[in-house]
C-alpha cells in the first residue's frame, strides 16, 4: 500500500515524518503544497473526516501573523479560505492512506497505523 503525505519539505516536523516512513519501509508519494498547492475539495472532505479545528494551524507563524479580523470568528468555510490561500496554514504532515487520514507526526501513532512494533 502506498500513502501520500502532504506538507511543505522544509518543516521539521514533516521531515522526521518522511524518515520514520522510510525507516519503516513504507511507501509514500509527497504531495508538496509550495509546488502543488491544495484543492478546496481535498480541504472539504480532511475538514469534513478531522474537523477544521483539528486541520487549520493555529500555532504557526503564519497563523499568527493574520490581523486579528482574519482569525475571529472562524467556521469550516472560513478555515478552509484562509488554508487555500496559506497552505502553510494547514497542520503538518497530513498523511492519507485508503480510507483513513492522520494529520500531526507522532511515532507511535504511525507505528499503529501500520501495525508496526516501535
Amino acid at each position: 500500500m502506498t500513502v501520500r503525505l502532504y506538507g511543505i519539505p522544509n518543516c521539521d516536523t514533516m521531515k522526521k515524518a518522511r524518515i520514520w516512513l522510510d525507516t519503516h519501509g513504507i511507501a509514500h508519494d509527497f504531495h508538496d503544497y509550495k509546488k502543488a498547492g491544495i484543492d478546496r475539495a481535498t480541504l472539504e472532505q480532511w475538514v469534513a473526516d478531522l474537523g477544521w479545528e483539528t486541520l487549520l494551524n493555529r500555532a504557526g507563524t503564519t497563523f499568527r501573523k493574520l490581523p486579528d479580523g482574519a482569525k475571529g470568528d472562524l467556521d469550516a468555510s472560513r478555515a478552509i479560505d484562509l488554508m487555500l490561500a496559506q497552505p502553510s496554514m494547514i497542520k503538518r504532515p497530513v498523511l492519507v492512506g485508503d480510507g483513513w487520514i492522520e494529520t500531526g507526526f507522532r511515532p507511535e501513532r504511525y507505528a499503529a497505523r501500520f501495525a508496526i512494533a516501535d
